[in-house]
């Protein structure tokens, strides 16, 4: 099993939902979480990403019930929630076990008759860091809950099941990339996935001559949400002005860099930023993976530093711890590149640096923001792990 999460934790995990419930869990799964290293903003605009699954993720242990009951707790709660499964809540209640619902309700299409469960999730990936613990919950939740329940799911299957909880059910206006970068994911591998056609392949990385560190700024992301919609619109609205000059194109990926020129003094001031860094952002996606298959690392994450410059000044996106830990980084010799990672507004940033060079990229960067913000940012190294997987 490729995760980082060891048997000791997972089997700590087990532990605990048989504290919590009275009984032994009969499975329990890893689900990880994912950093996106190209392709910022760029899901729900039709364009392509290159994010990986790390090997930090979500603990979810289960137990089929014989009454109808399901009853739902978290390792970082203490209250356990409890519904008749004929009687599940149909719409979000504005708390963690949003998430698993919606993807309950998703299943429960799906199902003949399922039997209730008792289900407790925990993990160690950060919550509210931009590193996907939502699409981890979810691609988790599914994986757990569709075995249980004896329903065969493909992993787009999966897929489509996450995005109905998030979108369906929570209302976050996302793409496919997060749920994408889960349940497909190849150990020791980036995903290029094109948001457009859905198309999709691995791209090796080296990881003996590389290591991808995130530093997590502990900014958390309370208007995260409403922040990222109001950007969906904002490129939704811009493309709706430029598609009058590009008929054909289907969705603001397609605007060609001509096009947005031609356009874009018919733009708001807000709405030709975002334009512009969509433009900007498919073709270095492109340039980087190019960059990567032909083994030129550093071009790659000059690609990626170029990318939170844009993601700071035309989507307006990140923050100064955001920007501080970018800027130590990549002062530090052997790094490749670095830029926020997730929504923005907070949370982390990710970092591809030498094998070697962990040391002193961690130093580098809790001087300079110990200094700014007078406290240490939290640094973790994780390598790409393959999609989700049945410990017990």
């Amino acid at each position: 099993m490729t995760v980082h999460s060891s048997a000791a934790a997972l089997e700590a995990h087990a532990d605990a939902f048989q504290r919590r419930f009275g009984a032994s869990p009969s499975a329990v799964w890893f689900s990880p979480g994912r950093v996106n290293t190209m392709g910022a903003h760029l899901d729900y605009n039709g364009g392509p990403v290159m994010p990986c699954a790390i090997d930090r993720g979500t603990f979810v242990a289960l137990r089929l019930r014989s009454d109808g009951v399901v009853r739902m707790a978290s390792s970082s709660f203490e209250t356990v929630l409890e519904w008749p499964l004929a009687a599940l809540p149909t719409r979000r209640e504005q708390r963690w076990s949003d998430y698993p619902l919606g993807v309950l309700q998703a299943l429960l299409a799906r199902a003949e008759a399922p039997p209730g469960f008792d289900i407790l999730y925990g993990g160690d990936l950060a919550i509210g860091a931009g590193l996907s613990s939502s699409a981890s919950v979810c691609v988790g939740t599914a994986r757990a809950v569709a075995e249980a329940w004896g329903l065969t799911l493909s992993a787009e299957a999966v897929v489509e099941t996450a995005l109905l909880a998030e979108r369906g059910f929570v209302g976050v206006r996302c793409g496919i990339m997060d749920p994408y970068a889960i349940a497909m994911a190849r150990s020791g591998s980036l995903l290029w996935l094109d948001c457009r056609d859905r198309s999709w392949e691995s791209v090796p990385l080296d990881l003996d001559a590389v290591s991808i560190a995130v530093a997590d700024t502990q900014v958390r992301r309370e208007l995260a949400q409403s922040a990222f919609n109001e950007r969906v619109q904002q490129c939704a609205s811009a493309f709706e002005v430029l598609r009058t000059l590009q008929p054909e194109a289907t969705c603001l990926r397609d605007i060609t860099r001509a096009t947005y020129l031609r356009g874009k003094s018919m733009l708001e001031a807000p709405l030709a930023l975002r334009a512009q860094h969509v433009v900007d952002e498919v073709e270095r996606t492109f340039a980087a993976r190019a960059a990567l298959q032909r083994g030129d690392v550093s071009g790659f994450g000059a690609a990626m530093t170029a990318a939170h410059h844009s993601l700071r000044d035309l989507f307006e996106v990140s923050v100064p711890e955001l920007d501080c830990l970018v800027d130590a980084a990549c002062g530090v010799s052997g790094v490749h590149g670095s830029r926020l990672t997730g929504a923005g507004f907070g949370g982390c940033v990710v970092v591809l640096l030498q094998r070697g060079r962990e040391d002193a990229v961690r130093e580098a960067c809790t001087q300079a923001f110990a200094r700014r913000f007078q406290r240490e940012p939290l640094i973790e190294i994780y390598r790409p792990s393959g999609g989700p997987v049945r410990w017990l």
